[in-house]
């Protein structure tokens, strides 16, 4: 088995696990790297972006961690970067093309970074830019 340097997996709950899969790959550039169904519906899936997994599963009213989609909640609680190192303008026509809500436009911070933040489908914040945590 190789060696995984990810020591963080966010995880995220969606009422269409496949909506989501679907569009993390059409908005965002995500890539499949495992999907369990059970009945034709998937019950966990793990997405790829770089060399980072972000996992994903079905809303439901007993979940042990009492975790929801953001249209549960009506509203968030948390918000997931992605560091890239290329066209955050082009991501971001992307992402608006694919259906998300562009929260904030692409613009040039003051530490560095080139960024953007929308909403999906289900009302999870994302927010894409160039920094990658250096000082």
């Amino acid at each position: 088995m190789p060696e995984r340097s990810q020591t963080l997996f966010p995880t995220l709950r969606y009422r269409d696990p496949r909506g989501a899969i679907d569009w993390l790959k059409s908005a965002l550039g995500f890539t499949e790297h495992f999907v369990a169904e059970h009945d034709g519906s998937v019950v966990h899936a793990q997405m790829r972006f770089g060399d980072t997994l972000l996992f994903l599963g079905p809303d439901h009213a007993d979940d042990r961690y009492g975790m929801h989609s953001p249209l549960a909640l009506n509203g968030t609680n948390q918000c997931v970067c992605i560091a890239v190192d290329g066209n955050v303008d082009g991501l971001c026509d992307q992402a608006r093309s694919a259906g998300a809500t562009i929260i904030t436009a692409p613009y040039d911070t003051d530490y560095g970074s080139r960024e953007f933040s929308c909403r999906d489908p289900e009302g999870h914040i994302w927010t894409v830019g160039t920094y990658r945590g250096e000082p």
